[in-house]
Parts: structure tokens; sequence; C-alpha cells
């Protein structure tokens, strides 16, 4: 059963989309319905859920700023609003679908095939769990839905939180994107080079060739991406850089 959540600020349009979804009732529930994104952002943490239908224009928060605030997560996005003028921007947040307002029905269940493909898939992945990654020889495995990588953790320059994935920056200029969020693989790659410099950034200290000084700092990596560190890290990442 696929487990959903719905964010509009309209009373309206949520009922109106809750509605909706009752079609597909045998393959997906709907948890819970928020017209508040101030109380959303306190509650959703707590739901174990596979995707959030959420509007674009609200008060307090809008949704991309929604999405900001709450940090990491590994639900699909389904962007659902009245207006056309934020498909870019769903885009960059990685969303599953966007669906504008008064919502055509052929087109939400082309959404949820969309959906059921993708939760599917997440599914697959999830058995190989971080015991299967962790595979020996200085090398992890990393699933994807075309296969699985094998890479050694050598060669890993940088990993990037991209919504719920995870983007692997090799020394080979090759990107690898896995459907695992960054904290999974902050806890596989502890004792290693590879450390955590802020809310969406591991870094290989090995690759680093030079540190710029501000608040937090920044990292120069041989590839020329810089990437902030965060004033809470600052300490941490001077130690592991400048203690022999």
């Amino acid at each position: 059963m696929i487990k959903a959540v719905i964010l509009d600020d309209e009373v309206r349009g949520s009922g109106l989309l809750q509605h909706k979804l009752q079609e597909f009732a045998e393959d997906l529930l709907v948890e819970a319905v928020f017209n508040d994104p101030r109380e959303a952002l306190r509650a959703l943490p707590d739901f174990k859920i596979d995707v959030l239908f959420l509007d674009v224009e609200m008060p307090y928060l809008n949704g991309f700023d929604f999405l900001e605030r709450l940090g990491e997560f590994d639900f699909e996005v389904i962007f659902v609003t009245a207006y056309n003028i934020y498909t870019l921007d769903a885009l960059k947040a990685n969303a599953l679908d966007y669906l504008l307002k008064p919502v055509n029905q052929q087109e939400l269940k082309e959404a949820m095939l969309k959906l059921q493909k993708r939760v599917a898939m997440k599914e697959r992945l999830r058995k190989v769990d971080a015991g299967e990654m962790r595979i020996g020889q200085g090398r992890i495995a990393l699933p994807t839905a075309e296969g699985i990588h094998l890479v050694k953790r050598e060669d890993i320059l940088r990993i990037e939180a991209m919504s719920n994935y995870s983007v692997f920056y090799l020394n080979n200029l090759h990107k690898i994107i896995v459907s695992k969020t960054l904290k999974e693989f902050e806890q596989l790659l502890e004792n290693s080079q590879m450390l955590r410099v802020n809310r969406s950034a591991i870094v290989n200290l090995d690759y680093v060739v030079k540190y710029k000084k501000g608040e937090g700092g920044t990292l120069e990596l041989v590839d020329g991406a810089e990437i902030e560190v965060s004033p809470t890290k600052k300490k941490q990442v001077l130690k592991r850089l400048f203690t022999p």
C-alpha cells in the first residue's frame, strides 16, 4: 500500500484532491491532510510515507521553501498547483510529477503509474542494505535503477544530497545517482577520509586543494567544485585537514 500526505493551504483544494485519489484506494492510502505548512513541517517527520502531494503557493512557506526547511526526506513529491510557472523549479526539486489544478483525472492516473513504478523500484533497491553495500576491499556497492555500481571509496570526490537522492561525484568525472539519503552514506563511510561538511554534502578530504576562510569556510576540490563548510563543522574540518 502506497502511503500519502496532502499539503494544500486551501481546504477545498485538498478535499477535492483527496476525493479524486479515492479511485486508487486499493493501492494508495492518504494518511493525513494538512492545510498549514507550519503544522506539516512539525508533523511530517513522524510519518513514514511514499509520496507528498504538495501545493506551491501557500502562506508562510511556499512548496519549495517547505522542502528546503524539511531537509532530508525519502518520499516522492508531486506538485499540485494552479500555476504553470514553476515547472523548472519542480524539476530542480526532483519532483516526480507536476499537476495543474483543476487536476485532470487522466493526468492523475499517469502520475500514479509513475509513482507505483518508482515505489516498486525503491523497494527493490532497499534490499541492498548497508551491510551489502559495504562489500570489502575498500569498495562500496551503489544500487541504481540500471544495476549496482561497485566503486572504490578512494575514487569518490564528494557526495551531494539532491532531494531524497544522493549524487556521487567520482574522480573520473562520472556521476552516480542513488536512491538513498546522505545520512545513510554518512554512517556507511564513517572512519574514512569522507566527512560530512554541511547538511547537503560529504567530501573526500584527500581531494581538497584549498581551504578558503569564512564563517564556516569553503573547500575547493581538485575538480574545481567549491563546497561551503557549516560553521558547526568548521573546527572538525580544520582539525582533519591540518592535523598530522
